[in-house]
């Protein structure tokens, strides 16, 4: 991960869907078959089933690690702090009293004594750094957490961060988890490059942007859409039709499932650690977990840049509005 010593899979488990759209029992299989896999990075956060309650989530995940086997041992666990949790003052952000009570909530509904990384899930423009990282030293101190990563943080956030914790002989983060895939490319132009200078891991989610990349409109023809039928995936498609039906026109001439093409062309960019993955069913995940093993020719790479262009010039900033 980063800079550090720690050894992660090349895909995350992503837990979004445990709860709202897996049950318990379900979601306790398909973290038993990514552990055969070989997939030991397990992110989550602390809101995630909010549909059914905040929290229940990571019940779920608490769940499974009550079952023993060596589980909770295996994994390495990220979670999420800064989404509000009740309406009520100071239950949500990124202050003090809320870094630190937020990770004990965690701690308690996931059955265990400590997080492996501890994100933030966004940025606190109300939160000064020194006050976030003296949380987050607190709580490294007591063993509580043993590293700090980022979500959606911009590029000059991640070197905030990184020069404040410096100051206070802190190591700060160890990881940045953006949205980035071949719709969305923003990052390419400053969070990549910020995370790759401050040896920060890049995880990403939404790699196949809500669905929209897995095959939408195949999906939507047979009727078996499901996530690419809600969300971004709806709001692209209105403007990205065109785009996206010779994207499945390339992956059926290549004879490639859109969503393994999608998958292989995140997992091929430079400073990616691991794309994080959010499978329903053990055909997603076996789909998935194939795609480590699948390698776009150049050739195919220059069709998805034309198809999907990077932001301005492309490549980092300032080259990417610049000369």
């Amino acid at each position: 991960m980063g800079r550090t010593a720690l050894r992660v899979s090349r895909l995350c488990l992503g837990t979004l869907n445990f709860g709202p759209r897996v049950d318990p029992d379900d979601s306790h299989a398909l973290m038993d078959r990514a552990l055969d896999l070989g997939i030991n990075l397990f992110d989550t956060a602390n809101n995630y089933g909010w549909q059914v309650r905040r929290g229940y989530t990571e019940e779920i995940l608490g769940s499974w690690f009550a079952t023993g086997g060596g589980r909770r041992e295996k994994v390495v666990l990220a979670t999420k702090v800064f989404s509000e949790m009740d309406p009520w003052p100071n239950n949500g952000g990124l202050s003090a009293r809320h870094i630190i009570a937020a990770c004990e909530d965690s701690l308690r509904r996931m059955r265990t004594d400590w997080i492996d990384v501890y994100q933030m899930h966004h940025v606190d423009r109300t939160a000064s750094w020194d006050e976030v990282w003296q949380a987050m030293e607190s709580l490294t101190a007591q063993g509580k957490i043993r590293y700090v990563g980022s979500s959606n943080f911009a590029g000059w956030h991640l070197s905030a961060a990184q020069e404040a914790a410096a100051r206070r002989g802190f190591l700060g983060l160890v990881s940045e988890q953006c949205v980035y895939n071949l719709v969305t490319r923003h990052v390419e132009m400053e969070v990549i490059p910020a995370a790759r200078a401050y040896g920060l891991g890049v995880l990403v989610w939404s790699p196949l942007h809500g669905g929209l990349l897995g095959g939408a409109l195949r999906k939507q023809r047979a009727g078996t859409a499901v996530k690419s039928a809600q969300g971004r995936a709806v709001e692209a498609l209105k403007t990205l039709r065109a785009e996206v039906q010779k994207y499945e026109e390339l992956c059926a001439d290549l004879g490639e499932d859109p969503a393994r093409v999608g998958l292989a062309w995140v997992l091929s960019r430079p400073g990616v650690t691991a794309p994080v993955i959010g499978p329903r069913t053990f055909e997603h995940l076996e789909a998935a977990a194939g795609t480590l093993d699948l390698r776009l020719p150049d050739t195919t790479l220059t069709q998805l840049d034309e198809l999907f262009p990077p932001i301005g010039n492309g490549g980092p900033a300032p080259e990417a509005w610049c000369w």
